[in-house]
């Protein structure tokens, strides 16, 4: 089967199947972006570098925290 077939299959159902199936594929991307920040931002994970680039400015203070600076708008 290729997408345009469950594209066509997909507007076939009835609009509350098709609402349960848009929430399941919500879920489902939410679940998997979870587990891709949970890989990025573990040991060794390409987040890693990022967030120690970020303690290193706040630990030299060349960044504050943003709930610092929020009363200043």
């Amino acid at each position: 089967m290729d997408i345009s077939e469950i594209q066509h299959a997909i507007e076939a159902l009835p609009a509350e199947q098709q609402a349960s199936l848009a929430v399941w594929l919500s879920e489902r991307e939410r679940l998997q972006w979870d587990i891709e920040l949970e890989q990025d931002f573990s040991s060794g994970g390409a987040g890693m570098a990022l967030l120690d680039r970020v303690r290193a400015q706040v630990g030299r203070g060349e960044s504050t925290p943003m709930a610092e600076n929020r009363h200043r708008r």
